[in-house]
């Protein structure tokens, strides 16, 4: 199986900047795609940033011009630059990886999750 450890969740003010990574480790033959999705008390889980690995990506709209996703393929890591944070972006975010091991093809693996808390 994969085991994805995540990192740098925390607390910030408005207008600040966060970095999220992931790491992903297991008998990993490839990696399709990495993403984030979070989860705000009281809301639906949404996908916030993927990136596939042609290296296209996706955000959702309101994270657009300010999230930037990327990739060290060396590593198996992805990244979350978060700049111009805003107190709507407070939910625990989750590493979302579609890998190829040596027991499955393209399965989803979740990270256990990071707090990312905006406040002033």
């Amino acid at each position: 199986q994969v085991q994805l450890v995540e990192s740098g969740g925390g607390l910030v003010q408005p207008g600040g900047s966060l970095r999220l990574s992931c790491a992903a480790f297991g008998s990993i033959f490839s990696i399709n795609y990495m993403g984030w999705y979070r989860r705000a008390p009281g809301k639906e889980r949404e996908l916030v940033a993927q990136i596939t690995r042609g290296d296209s990506t996706n955000y959702v709209d309101s994270v657009k011009g300010r999230f930037t996703i990327s990739r060290d393929n060396a590593k198996n890591t992805v990244y979350l630059q978060m700049n111009s944070l805003k107190p709507d972006d407070t939910a625990v975010y989750y590493c979302n990886v579609g890998a190829t091991t040596r027991s499955s093809i393209g399965r989803d693996f979740w990270g256990p999750g990071t707090q990312v808390t905006v406040s002033s």
